[in-house]
C-alpha cells in the first residue's frame, strides 16, 4: 500500500512539473535581440569582466550568518517541547549550545566577525 501511494505520488509530480514547463513553453513569448541579452544592472551599463576577484572575507562572514541562522533555528522544536524532554532534552540543549558558543569564540578569535 506505502509502495503504490509513493509511486502514485511520484509519478504525479513528475507528470505535473512536465505540464507546468510545457504550458510555460507554450504561452511564453519568445521575442529576442542583443539589447535582451546583455546583463541589466539598475540601467547603468556593466564595466569590467564577470569574472572580477572579491575578499574571501565577505564569503566567509555569509557562510557563518547562514550557519549560526540555521543552527538557531533547531532551538525553536526544542523551546516548544521542553517540558516533555526532561533532563536528557535539556543536556543535550546544553550541548548544543556549547558547540555554538565555541564556534562564535573560534571565529571570532580568527577574526572573521570583523568587517575589512
Amino acid at each position: 500500500m506505502n509502495l503504490t501511494l509513493f509511486v502514485v505520488v511520484l509519478i504525479t509530480a513528475v507528470v505535473l512539473v512536465v505540464a507546468a514547463l510545457g504550458i510555460a513553453r507554450l504561452v511564453s513569448p519568445r521575442s529576442y535581440n542583443k539589447q535582451k541579452g546583455e546583463a541589466y544592472e539598475c540601467g547603468i551599463p556593466t564595466r569590467g569582466g564577470a569574472r572580477m576577484q572579491f575578499k574571501a572575507g565577505y564569503y566567509l562572514f555569509a557562510i557563518l550568518f547562514l550557519l549560526f541562522d540555521v543552527e538557531t533555528v533547531f532551538l525553536f522544536p526544542w523551546a516548544v517541547t521542553i517540558r516533555d524532554l526532561g533532563t536528557g532534552g535539556l543536556i543535550s540543549i546544553l550541548f548544543f549550545l556549547l558547540v555554538l558558543v565555541l564556534g562564535l569564540a573560534y571565529a571570532w578569535k580568527k577574526g572573521a566577525l570583523e568587517w575589512k
